[in-house]
């Protein structure tokens, strides 16, 4: 194409007026052909003509929206820098976390207590077992027991005869034989409901299981599909009463069940 035969640029005062002109030429024609025909010569001319020198250029979309008057525009956010690591020597480690888990009344795990000593997370789980090994080696009056998600002092248990008696505690506080046995059945057959722990058990156990969930050693995890009966488990504080990380530490039930011929001569009806 020649330059002859090149679109003049579009003159935007030339073109208003072009259509001022136009409009006043329709007035009076209720005809919805002839607006039409307007707008089509007009969008046909503006599409084949490029714009003109002096026709203003379109601002971009961040310097077309303005902010509003008297309003402040927003800081960006910054992200907190993390603390800096402690290149703690083995003894001020081992100091430290003997100081946190001495005024913690709950198992703590390893990331809080590394946070809290501004160490790797894996010094902190090293110094943790070293601890716990130092104190079983020199038979301390304390161990520390990895429980549930995390690490706990606690007493030895030689010394529980000692700490009752300091107490006053004796046997006043202990779980009745009635609870323990429920309190057994429960850890292994959970989740497990309470007419299924009375048929195991052979009596009603309505008041021992008000004393473990009183005790906070069992809690109701839900419902039975079936009989629509409460289904209840151990709590985290019973393993922690046991001292146990998990409910796979628990004893195997082989060796404490009974032979089953004598079990057959004792319960003739068990099937």
């Amino acid at each position: 194409m020649s330059e002859e035969d090149q679109p003049l640029p579009i003159s935007w005062d030339a073109l208003a007026a072009e259509l001022a002109a136009t409009r006043e030429a329709a007035e009076g024609s209720e005809d919805p052909a002839v607006w039409d025909a307007v707008a089509a010569e007009l969008a046909a001319r503006v599409a084949e003509r490029p714009p003109a020198d002096d026709a203003p250029a379109p601002l971009p979309v961040e310097e077309a929206v303005l902010p509003l008057p008297g309003v402040p525009e927003p800081l960006p956010e910054e992200e907190p820098e993390p603390e800096p690591e402690v290149d703690l020597d083995p003894a001020a480690l081992r100091g430290g976390l003997e100081a946190l888990l001495f005024v913690l009344d709950s198992p703590v795990d390893e990331e809080t207590l590394a946070a809290s000593l501004r160490c790797p997370v894996s010094r902190a789980r090293e110094a943790l077992a070293e601890l716990a090994e130092d104190y079983d080696r020199r038979g301390a009056g304390i161990t520390l027991r990895r429980v549930g998600e995390g690490w706990r002092l606690y007493t030895r248990d030689e010394h529980a005869e000692v700490i009752e008696r300091y107490l006053g505690h004796g046997r006043g506080s202990r779980l009745t034989q009635a609870a323990l046995e429920t309190l057994a059945v429960i850890a292994y057959r959970q989740p497990v409901t309470r007419a299924r722990i009375a048929g195991i058990r052979g009596v009603g156990v309505d008041g021992v299981m008000r004393t473990l969930l009183t005790r906070g050693l069992v809690h109701e995890v839900g419902s039975d599909p079936d009989s629509g009966g409460g289904l209840y488990g151990t709590t985290p504080l019973f393993l922690e009463r046991l001292g146990l990380a998990s409910l796979a530490d628990l004893p195997d039930l082989g060796p404490l069940l009974p032979e089953t011929a004598s079990f057959l001569v004792d319960h003739p009806d068990a099937h």
